[in-house]
């Protein structure tokens, strides 16, 4: 069958402030921006099971996607939309395809033409183009029909009862949502099946809307066409916000932003390293081990072949891009991914079985000599690169990219790996945790509890893909504090799938979303550093080049300003605790004491709006104020007037703010 691409594409000629439809990599319409403001709702293909009892939603994470700009033109094309794992494994394999089109024809609206075709025979209650809404804003609004004739003109969205879970459904062209202080029109070209639905009940905390696209039950080669015109209106949340920090409350210390340079294109990493290598502030590194090539075979001895200079291309390149992350003083991290076939348990699957899990147990049988090749590796880097690693670790154990590990196993790693180490004259640390995001605090419980493990481990690590929610973050903090170590984050950034639509690194919602999570993370965890993902040409924070297809120039996007902003303040700052009294301003301070450095990130999600920064102790006088947003680049704007530790700015639109205060007599 004749596959077919999903296309998203939105007309520009307005202003990326004004108005903007918000499109995610993954296809879905996030809600949209007048005016800096977003008017919030996510839009996008859903497949009911039958009975209505379970949704397969396109999402981040969950479809193959590509993402191309072509001028003022967005193109994501969709592979294939098919059920979640946990479906597949009871035999549900429906698939569908598409074409879908948003454009922008007016501020405040978004037209959505759409394609869909079934792949294959499908038993499902239908497909549906879905607007879910937020019910904290929408639960007290109420819902008009357009075009129906026999349904009543208007429907309360207050909270049904328990035995409830649909407000209505009925044919119609439209509805009009009207909520206080916010209201949502959806106009379809034709009279459609709307079903309404609280499911609020359910954890969800949503209201959904949902357009019939595909009757239940499609054969192979159903398709449907349909288009729709959403309008959001509502006046933008310009209220001030004032942000305070405690300058004598100093947390833990901020060391400096950092990188991973794990190599895996020869051709275009040099020049992406070298550029943020020459222009990024960094005081932490990750490298890879590439376990595979440097110990394929079991009897053989891989540190007396490298003595003899029997090394791997690869494994020479990642020793050298150790080398010269040391030379610039900055500590090395070492992980593996890929394990030789002789060190795991079962056949390693590459690419792996999406429907099973991932990765591959090491054989508790050859532990000596798992341990051994690793010791060897790190052995060989210190004789002759002269680089010591401070910390080892498996990358992402807990979901087995590529060797997992229960939390026991991996304590138990931790505890006997480290002695291994520190027997072998290496003063090299075990990373814990390191695990593929903040959603898993628990795989570091049994360490915590394993006073010989905590002895061996030098720093606790997360990946900021997923899950970085306040408990979660919070409960990071602590785990390092008990352990009486750094915390770091391993892997930052904010979407593990943008590899496939790699295009996305130059939108400015992604930007904006990747600089709030940092300042959430840097206010509520208080890591050492976070390490980039990555500063080589993948996920990169450049464009051009040949990267993601860019025969432009090499050049800074407006994510690599936004981490030389971030990365500028002062090594061996200590996060200061911050509190912003407006939830679409983030906010974290640091201050560099003994310098007399004050520095506060300001993340402005929305329109523009005045800032009070209050907190700057006597001495401070004036501060520096940089911006980086979709037209300025780490802008210099005016200094401000500091008056009783206070200082006023604007916050302009969708803005990443740095506000720097020094005291004059340092």
């Amino acid at each position: 069958m004749r596959r077919l691409t999903l296309f998203f594409s939105f007309v520009a000629g307005l202003s990326l402030c004004n108005a903007q439809p918000e499109v995610m990599g993954w296809g879905n319409l996030a809600g949209i921006r007048v005016d800096g403001h977003l008017h919030a709702f996510d839009a996008g293909l859903c497949v009911v099971e039958p009975g209505w009892s379970l949704w397969s939603r396109t999402g981040k994470e969950r479809q193959e996607t590509t993402f191309l700009r072509r001028g003022d033109a967005v193109e994501v094309g969709l592979a294939r939309f098919r059920p979640p794992r946990k479906l597949r494994r009871e035999g549900v394999n429906w698939q569908f395809a598409g074409k879908l089109t948003v454009e922008a024809p007016e501020p405040g609206a978004a037209r959505v033409q759409i394609e869909i075709n079934a792949r294959n025979d499908a038993n499902v209650e239908g497909v549906f183009y879905c607007v879910q809404l937020p019910a904290s804003e929408f639960s007290r609004g109420k819902a008009e029909l357009i075009g129906a004739s026999s349904l009543p003109a208007e429907t309360s969205l207050l909270p049904l009862p328990e035995e409830q879970n649909e407000y209505l459904r009925g044919a119609a062209s439209g509805l009009r949502i009207a909520a206080p202080g916010r209201a949502l029109e959806i106009l379809a070209s034709e009279p459609a099946e709307i079903v309404i639905r609280d499911d609020r009940r359910e954890g969800v905390y949503d209201i959904q809307v949902l357009f019939r696209m595909l009757a239940a039950n499609p054969p192979a080669g159903a398709a449907a066409r349909a288009s729709f015109l959403l309008k959001a209106s509502g006046e933008p949340d310009r209220r001030p916000v004032t942000v305070r920090f405690d300058p004598s409350r100093p947390g833990n210390r901020w060391d400096g932003f950092g990188g991973n340079f794990r190599i895996q294109n020869p051709r275009l990493d040099p020049p992406v390293i070298d550029y943020n290598l020459a222009n990024l502030p960094l005081a932490w590194s990750r490298v890879e081990m590439p376990w595979s090539l440097w110990d394929p075979d079991e009897a053989a001895d891989p540190l007396a072949a490298a003595r003899s200079g029997r090394l791997h291309p690869r494994v020479q390149a990642a020793m050298q891009m150790a080398q010269r992350l040391h030379r610039m003083g900055l500590p090395v991290i070492v992980s593996a991914w890929f394990p030789p076939a002789w060190a795991v348990l079962g056949e390693i699957r590459r690419p792996p079985d999406e429907d099973w899990p991932r990765g591959n147990p090491l054989d508790p049988a050859k532990t000596d000599r798992i341990y051994a090749s690793i010791t060897g590796y790190l052995l060989f880097m210190k004789e002759k690169y002269g680089v010591e690693a401070a910390l080892f670790s498996f990358n992402e154990s807990d979901l087995g990219i590529d060797v997992r590990q229960t939390a026991r196993e991996h304590a138990l790693l931790v505890r006997s790996l480290g002695a291994y180490f520190a027997r072998h004259g290496l003063a090299t640390r075990m990373l814990a945790g390191d695990t593929s995001d903040a959603n898993p605090v628990e795989f570091v419980d049994p360490l915590l509890a394993d006073a010989e493990a905590v002895r061996f481990t030098g720093a606790v690590s997360f990946h900021s893909w997923r899950g970085c929610t306040r408990e979660n973050l919070e409960r990071w903090l602590a785990a390092a504090r008990r352990m009486n170590v750094p915390l770091l984050v391993g892997e930052g950034s904010t979407d593990a799938a943008a590899w496939r639509y790699s295009r996305i690194f130059l939108e400015p919602s992604f930007a904006l979303y990747e600089i709030d999570l940092y300042t959430r993370i840097l206010a509520l965890s208080q890591p050492a550093s976070i390490l980039q993902w990555q500063l080589t040409a993948d996920y990169s924070l450049l464009a051009g080049n040949g990267i993601a297809g860019d025969t432009g120039p090499l050049r800074p996007t407006q994510r690599f300003w936004n981490l030389k902003q971030l990365a500028s303040t002062p090594h061996r700052s200590f996060h200061l605790p911050a509190l912003s009294d407006h939830p679409l301003v983030t906010a974290a301070a640091l201050g560099d004491i003994a310098g007399g450095v004050y520095t506060v990130h300001l993340v402005n999600n929305g329109a523009a709006r005045p800032a009070t920064v209050a907190g700057f102790p006597e001495g401070v006088k004036q501060a520096r104020v940089l911006v980086t947003d979709a037209s300025r680049s780490m802008q210099e704007l005016a200094r401000v007037p500091v008056v009783n530790g206070q200082a006023q700015l604007t916050l302009e639109a969708t803005s990443f703010t740095t506000v720097t205060g020094v005291a004059s007599e340092r």
